[in-house]
Order: C-alpha cells, then structure tokens, then sequence
C-alpha cells in the first residue's frame, strides 16, 4: 500500500489513480484526513451486486440458519448406492 501525503507533493488525479493501478492508495490531506483509493475489478463488483440483492441475501441468511442434515451412511441409503466393492 502507497501513502501520499498531500502536505508535502500535489500529484494529479491521473496520478493517483496509475498508483491505484498498482497498489492501494492511502492519501493523506493537510487537515489530517486519510483516504484509500482502490481499483474495482470485476469479482469486488459482482461481490457488491450480490450484496445489494436483499431477496437472495435473505435466502443466504436462512439457510446458513438451518443445522439438519444427514449422515453419509443415510445419503448412500436413500440414493441406494452400495459401498460393498466388487472382486475384479
């Protein structure tokens, strides 16, 4: 992570971003205020799309909720899957 202090140098703003193409960015101002400056690739963006769908993170929300489940011995039951190997 880059920090810019702005007390000291006055980079432009397509300056910033070619640091923020790079690496984070923390820019500090005279007043003593700090400010990350990140790049968005498209895996950051579909996060806060899938984030902002309220429907599907309820459903998320309930389901990590539910503590059923089955055994792997009931799962090869009902699946009628038989884990006897045959002789070759």
């Amino acid at each position: 992570m880059k920090t810019i202090d702005l007390t000291m140098t006055k980079p432009t703003l397509a300056q910033i971003l070619d640091y923020a193409g790079q690496d984070n960015v923390i820019l500090q101002t005279t007043d003593g205020r700090h400010f990350v400056v990140v790049e968005i690739d498209d895996f950051a963006e579909e996060v806060a799309k899938v984030r902002a769908n309220e429907k599907l993170m309820q459903l998320l929300d309930e389901r990590s909720k539910e503590k059923e489940g089955i055994s792997l011995a009931e799962a090869r039951k009902q699946l009628k899957i038989n884990t006897k190997r045959r002789k070759s």
